[in-house]
């Protein structure tokens, strides 16, 4: 993962009470990067990485359906997400019942 890539967005952030949960390892604490990237085909990938670390991992629910609100609005919504903690997932990736 690069975040210098032209389509991706990336911020860093501490995970709240319960962390954010990973594809790769389960649920990561602490201080976190997470990167957005639109993959230029209606969806983007949400990745996220222990900050300063070199593995990145997906997280939970990613790829997603870019929202009408384009990449920056899902990249927010991922980062007030992991804030909030709770074993946090890739937001709109799961349809309510």
């Amino acid at each position: 993962m690069n975040s210098h890539d032209r389509d991706a967005i990336s911020d860093g952030v501490t995970a709240g009470p319960g962390g954010a949960m990973t594809v790769q390892v389960g649920v990561i604490t602490g201080d976190l990067t997470v990167t957005t990237t639109d993959q230029g085909d209606g969806t983007a990938r949400v990745s996220i990485q222990y900050t300063g670390a070199d593995e990145w991992y997906d997280l939970e629910g990613s790829p997603v359906p870019i929202p009408s609100g384009g990449v920056r609005f899902l990249h927010r919504a991922v980062l007030q997400a992991v804030r909030e903690g709770g074993a946090a997932e890739t937001p709109g990736a799961r349809t309510p019942p």
